[in-house]
């Protein structure tokens, strides 16, 4: 007995598709490594992006081995094996817009770099994670191809204060960190149109996120010191604002919402083993809060922090 084509779809159900009244979601294409313990990486893009109501295409770039608390190692995956897994999606589905998370080698950034070639008008949010995991080789290779080839394609990088400043100017010598304008002038100088600027240390217990260009800070959120220690944030961060922009949302509005989304996720956060609190990227499925509640502290968009107990957190609501 002959098995069906799978490539042959059945009349009726074209004629289905073709009487739909809403489009399909908006796809972006995530080029991240592998993380098992879900919190960042290629998982935690797909949940974000899911939670945005897009449609993750998700390309692994390399597998990192960890758990909630710290990188014990990560094993690259070829050049070739990072590009056939892209152009096999695309020639299939239209992405409109890009993230790039951690993608594991110069070789790995080289071979994203040759793919968002090809679609120069597809808006990118890159994500610079920390990679001082790494040894100081591998960080260096990586990060010159990371401003080499994929920061001339970059609509918004996003980063902690700290790693942007050691990646753009790392002969930084001034007693004070870079701001985020001066951040945002080296990066266009490879390119790079905006930086969002996360973990910017403010008096007071709060700390501050900026979007900026090489003219100044166009928008931001501050938001309270929440003492916790989170793993996922910027992947959450960069993963929201790539979904925002793919519907067409200008960088501006699209920051402050991917930064509220975030600030959200952060303050849901739950701890699924002994290290660090992850993102809830699933909050608004959580039941109203209990009375009282309403005036709990906002979570800041950083990885830097500690706590002893993660948010208290109600059943969720099944749908």
């Amino acid at each position: 007995m002959s098995r069906p084509d799978p490539h042959q779809q059945d009349p009726q159900d074209a004629a289905a598709i073709d009487d739909q009244d809403s489009p399909p979601p908006a796809c972006v294409m995530s080029f991240n490594a592998s993380d098992p313990s879900g919190a960042g990486g290629s998982a935690g893009d797909v949940a974000t992006i899911a939670a945005m109501g897009a449609h993750a295409l998700p390309v692994v770039t390399a597998i990192v081995m960890r758990d909630t608390a710290e990188v014990f190692d990560h094993q690259t995956l070829d050049g070739d094996c990072i590009v056939e897994q892209a152009r096999s999606i695309l020639e299939d589905v239209p992405v409109a817009a890009w993230k790039v998370g951690f993608l594991g080698s110069a070789e790995g950034v080289s071979s994203v770099a040759e793919v968002l070639s090809d679609y120069p008008d597809v808006p990118l949010v890159a994500y610079l994670p920390s990679i001082s995991w790494l040894d100081e080789e591998q960080q260096q290779s990586y990060l010159d191809a990371f401003r080499e080839l994929v920061l001339p394609q970059t609509l918004v990088l996003v980063g902690n204060q700290k790693t942007l400043l050691d990646c753009l100017l790392p002969d930084w010598d001034a007693d004070r960190p870079a701001s985020p304008r001066e951040l945002a002038v080296a990066a266009q100088q490879h390119g790079a149109a905006h930086v969002l600027v996360t973990g910017i240390q403010l008096p007071n217990q709060y700390i501050d996120n900026v979007l900026a260009n090489s003219q100044g800070a166009i928008t931001g959120e501050k938001f309270e010191r929440f003492e916790a220690s989170f793993v996922g944030a910027g992947d959450t961060l960069s993963a929201a604002l790539a979904a925002l922009l793919s519907v067409g949302s200008e960088p501006h509005d699209a920051v402050g919402e991917a930064l509220a989304f975030l600030d959200q996720s952060l303050e849901a956060g739950f701890r699924p083993g002994m290290g660090n609190v992850v993102p809830d990227r699933f909050f608004w499925a959580l039941p109203p809060g209990e009375e009282g509640e309403e005036g709990a502290e906002a979570v800041p968009a950083t990885d830097e922090m500690t706590i002893d107990e993660p948010p208290s957190r109600g059943p969720r609501r099944i749908h």
